[in-house]
């Protein structure tokens, strides 16, 4: 059971933070941002104007944003420091099951994508399973960087509403 958004508007700077600082990955700025746009009436309107002060950020900011991300099945997930949401995301993808044949493939897409476009790939992994999301690496390599960088983005909003919705109780 989680928390009404009653309690989260209720929250000192401080406390907010603590519960909010990892919706975006390793960025907790968007919480404290966040903060100062109190009360909020539902999980909803959290998720929407954390997503606005994403947007509104510098184009430098939402790189740093997007390379806060692990890599999927990456080196993160092999020496155990993913967050524990990370973790739970990955996992639930089958991400920690991976065959040495389909590590091996995700890693070359690691990399390919990096390389490509200088953050990690990200997908909402919630719902997919492994075929999928190679799947997906494998497309969206096939993307212009603005059209990447918009969908990574995208993808991080995604991952912060599922983290919202397992938090915050409606």
């Amino acid at each position: 059971m989680g928390m009404r958004i009653s309690q989260l508007n209720d929250s000192d700077a401080t406390r907010f933070v603590e519960l909010l600082g990892g919706i975006f990955e390793h960025s907790p700025w968007v919480a404290e941002r966040a903060y100062m746009l109190r009360p909020f009436t539902s999980r909803d309107n959290l998720h929407q104007a954390m997503v606005h002060i994403v947007r509104q950020a510098t184009p430098e900011q939402r790189l740093q944003l997007l390379r806060q991300h692990p890599e999927l099945a990456g080196k993160e997930a092999e020496a155990g420091s993913l967050t524990a949401a990370s973790q739970r995301e990955q996992a639930g993808a089958g991400l920690n099951q991976c065959s040495a044949e389909e590590l091996a493939r995700i890693e070359h897409l690691n990399q390919a994508y990096a390389h490509r476009f200088g953050f990690p790939f990200i997908v909402a992994v919630t719902g997919l399973d492994k075929q999928q999301i190679m799947a997906a690496m494998e497309r969206r390599l096939e993307h212009s960087a603005d059209e990447e960088f918009a969908s990574a983005i995208g993808e991080v909003e995604k991952i912060a509403l599922i983290r919202l919705e397992k938090l915050i109780d409606e």
